[in-house]
């Protein structure tokens, strides 16, 4: 990359049920929003870029219509959960080849669409006709999990008591009460051992944010930013017969090729959103993003060194638990997350002289791979 990129303004709306929404009804309120506080105008923009799973053809397009933003390129991207983020590192791309000034970023999903139950997978895929859906992906990852370390279901559950209450003082969180470890346990059982409260909720939402080149920053005046440090975009590699599902080697390789490309490491990280679909996974991505050594995530839990006051705050958002998953949307909203941290935007969840963040979000489940993408981001305050 020739050029420093940044995120310089960041918008979404609360994640949960709207159900008289369309994709251009939840997108065009943090459109407007993201592009007001960048002070960016519409003739400032020079490429828009659209991560959505389900919204149908077209989605960039019938939102960026409505507030007049035209005949710039706009690309709309699938890539599963993993399509906001991948979206985003399309555009730090062509800002940092120095293709363009300033990009948008949207990311979308309305989940509601499809009555509830679990997400629609390719009837094509082998696995899924064999009834695996991601419920039962993740549940077969917490039986072996629990199998061969010292972690127990409370622990499970704890992942979710610690979403939650950091869920409760974000206002765009799906959730925002409270649970007990004894309440996660007492909800009714998905996938043994993950009950209902261990489970991302399905909903709608959507969220925005605008990059912009150096160039572009200081001539737009903006005050508040952050640098892009490192944007990593890796797909599955295909392995058949035994695989450890306790460690997902996507995350993994793409965790390793983040930290060389923003010459930091784990340890210098003061908050992380990863993808916490399910309970388990947060334990899981302790180990794969280098926070501890595989075996040991259960320590850093227990001892409350990933919530506030500890070594790195992870999901001070609530994580996908508790504000929620719409697909697309994820990966923007985890930026925008970031981005207030790192901003000192972030209210009664702020973490406390937040400099370094790392975002995370994989993508899609297909026969063969671990997960089909993983994108992995890490800002810098600026």
């Amino acid at each position: 990359m020739t050029e420093n990129v940044y995120v310089v303004s960041a918008a979404m709306i609360p994640f949960g049920k709207h159900r008289t929404s369309s994709y251009v009804g939840l997108a065009v309120s943090p459109l407007i929003d993201a592009l007001q506080s960048a002070g960016v105008q519409k003739s400032d923009v020079d490429a828009v870029y659209v991560g959505h799973a389900y919204g149908g053809m077209m989605t960039g397009q019938r939102i960026t219509k409505e507030i007049g933003l035209g005949t710039v390129p706009t690309v709309n991207i699938d890539n599963a959960c993993s399509g906001g983020a991948t979206a985003l590192h399309e555009a730090w791309m062509a800002i940092g080849q120095g293709l363009i000034d300033v990009a948008v970023v949207i990311g979308v999903e309305k989940l509601t669409q499809f009555g509830g139950g679990t997400l629609p997978l390719s009837p094509e895929d082998r696995e899924v006709k064999q009834g695996i859906v991601m419920p039962a992906v993740y549940a077969m990852r917490a039986t072996r999990y629990l199998h061969d370390t010292e972690a127990t279901v409370e622990d499970l559950a704890l992942v979710s008591v610690k979403a939650r209450r950091h869920g409760a003082l974000n206002p765009f969180a799906q959730f925002r009460k409270e649970v007990t470890v004894e309440e996660v346990l007492a909800a009714r059982s998905i996938a043994d051992p993950l009950t209902l409260l261990m489970c991302c909720p399905t909903g709608d939402g959507a969220a925005v944010i605008v990059l912009a080149s150096e160039r572009a920053r200081n001539r737009l005046g903006t005050p508040r930013g952050m640098r892009v440090a490192a944007s990593v975009l890796h797909s599955g590699q295909v392995a058949e017969g035994y695989r450890d599902m306790t460690k997902p080697e996507i995350t993994y390789e793409s965790a390793h090729d983040a930290y060389a490309q923003a010459g930091i490491g784990p340890g210098e990280l003061d908050m992380i959103e990863t993808h916490d679909a399910f309970s388990i996974a947060e334990l899981v991505y302790y180990e794969a993003l280098g926070l501890t050594e595989k075996q040991s995530a259960v320590a850093l839990l227990r001892d409350g060194r990933t919530t506030f006051g500890g070594d790195v705050v992870v999901n001070p958002s609530g994580g996908l638990l508790a504000k929620g998953h719409p697909v697309g949307a994820s990966g923007v909203a985890q930026v925008a997350e970031a981005f207030w941290q790192l901003t000192g935007q972030a209210g009664a969840r702020q973490v406390t002289d937040a400099r370094w963040a790392l975002t995370h979000v994989t993508g899609g489940g297909t026969a063969g791979l671990d997960h089909g993408a993983c994108t992995i981001h890490i800002f810098e305050a600026a």
